[in-house]
């Protein structure tokens, strides 16, 4: 059985995007765009949740996914508890399958759930009791399916419906990257038309995941005439890691400048999951520039994270 769905294919949690089926994709991103209105203010929706708790179960820190998380909850009328690892008993050793059950006893019955190892949602889920629900918030470099969904959300905005004709190209540390899994896993259900990947071959995976995509490490001959550009963050780690010589080299030959972007279509778009490096993956000037997207991808998270509470938990 799909641990995501139940025995009539109905959603129960939201673990990864891989697999899910188009129209789902399609039902959830057409739910986000009915909702984007409600999503920026107002209590129009506060009747939807009203009475069922949601907890933002975070085990690595996070500002944009877990606001957005805590105002989609509250708009929606839920009562909202937010977990801080750091100053909790996982502190003083306590298991997070017994960090779980202790917050379930207590009649939370959504979770939305960031953690540093792959899979650790997916396990939490198995355990969960009956009609307790999981939301993946990131966990390791696997999935993070909402943010995937925000970002198919803002390139259907900018581009429409059909991606069949698109030529979008994922930029950076793919490798290390559950974004970029999660938006590659969308895109193809959505029939994207070209798929590229570019960025150090250090920082490409070697497991299958670019399959079927254009993968190659000259960004200037990689952007041209495509349709939109979707950069990563680079992990200041990986310097250290020695996967990436010089952050000085890596803005040369990855970083996303106005005069590289030239060589994309005219209406091309750009977008980043933040938070953003300026100066080293993007400028300035395009990071606040006209082709920018970066803020909608923020503001429609809240309207994609309502869509998918209330699909899980009503």
């Amino acid at each position: 059985m799909n641990p995501q769905t139940d025995t009539d294919g109905r959603l129960r949690h939201l673990l990864t995007l891989d697999g899910l089926p188009r129209a789902e994709l399609e039902r959830l991103l057409d739910r986000a765009q009915a909702l984007a209105a409600d999503a920026c203010g107002g209590t129009a929706l506060r009747h939807v949740l009203a009475g069922k708790a949601v907890c933002t179960l975070f085990f690595e820190p996070s500002t944009r996914t877990r606001s957005s998380f805590s105002l989609a909850a509250q708009r929606l009328g839920a009562d909202l508890l937010n977990f801080d690892a750091s100053s909790a008993s996982t502190t003083k050793g306590e298991a997070d399958l017994d960090t779980l059950k202790t917050l379930e006893a207590m009649g939370v019955q959504a979770f939305v759930v960031r953690h540093k190892r792959d899979g650790a949602v997916a396990d939490l889920a198995a355990a969960a009791a009956p009609g307790t629900v999981l939301l993946n918030a990131g966990d390791g470099r696997s999935n993070h399916p909402t943010q995937g969904l925000l970002d198919m959300l803002t390139l259907r905005q900018a581009k429409g419906g059909d991606f069949s004709t698109l030529k979008v190209v994922i930029v950076g540390d793919v490798k290390h990257s559950r974004v970029a899994r999660s938006d590659l896993h969308a895109l193809r259900a959505l029939g994207c038309g070209e798929i590229r990947v570019c960025g150090p071959s250090a920082l490409l995976p070697d497991d299958g995941t670019l399959d079927g995509c254009i993968v190659g490490d000259d960004f200037d001959a990689m952007l041209e005439g495509v349709d939109a550009a979707m950069m990563l963050r680079l992990q200041r780690e990986r310097m250290v890691e020695g996967l990436v010589a010089s952050l000085d080299d890596y803005h040369r030959d990855f970083g996303l400048n106005a005069q590289r972007l030239r060589r994309a279509a005219p209406d091309a778009i750009v977008m980043h999951p933040g938070p953003m490096n300026r100066g080293i993956e993007i400028t300035d000037e395009v990071a606040d520039g006209p082709q920018s997207r970066v803020l909608r991808q923020v503001a429609n998270g809240v309207a994609v994270r309502m869509a998918v509470l209330e699909a899980l938990l009503v």
